[in-house]
């Protein structure tokens, strides 16, 4: 019944930046976490970040201090802004909804995923 739309995906040079929306129906938004996730050709799915109902907020090492994970109630939307990005961020970027209100960054919590949207970095 939750459907997740993301968005915002393309292609931008090294160094340059994107925002990813993900627009999510089907249940009460506000009471669940949200994340994502990437998986770059030929590799496993990673998490990327995640954000909880109240706004406490995670992120994987390596995007911190250059990603940013945002949500907005009354649109239904979770944000993902990403700055300074790398040829090695290229990857198809996922929305996930959890299960519970908390944040987590194990995959198998989260119960409804988007159809991913394309990030490609060009150096």
């Amino acid at each position: 019944q939750v459907q997740l739309v993301e968005s915002g995906g393309g292609l931008v040079q090294a160094g340059g930046s994107l925002r990813l929306s993900c627009a999510a129906s089907g249940r009460t938004f506000s009471s669940y976490a949200m994340g994502w996730f990437r998986q770059a050709p030929g590799k496993e799915r990673e998490f990327v970040a995640a954000i909880s109902w109240s706004g406490t907020t995670f992120y994987a090492d390596s995007m911190k201090g250059r990603f940013t994970i945002s949500r907005d109630n009354a649109k239904n939307t979770v944000y993902l802004q990403m700055n300074s990005l790398k040829p090695e961020d290229t990857a198809v970027y996922y929305c996930a909804q959890s299960r519970r209100g908390a944040a987590t960054v194990v995959t198998g919590d989260y119960q409804y995923w988007g159809q991913g949207t394309q990030v490609t970095v060009s150096s």
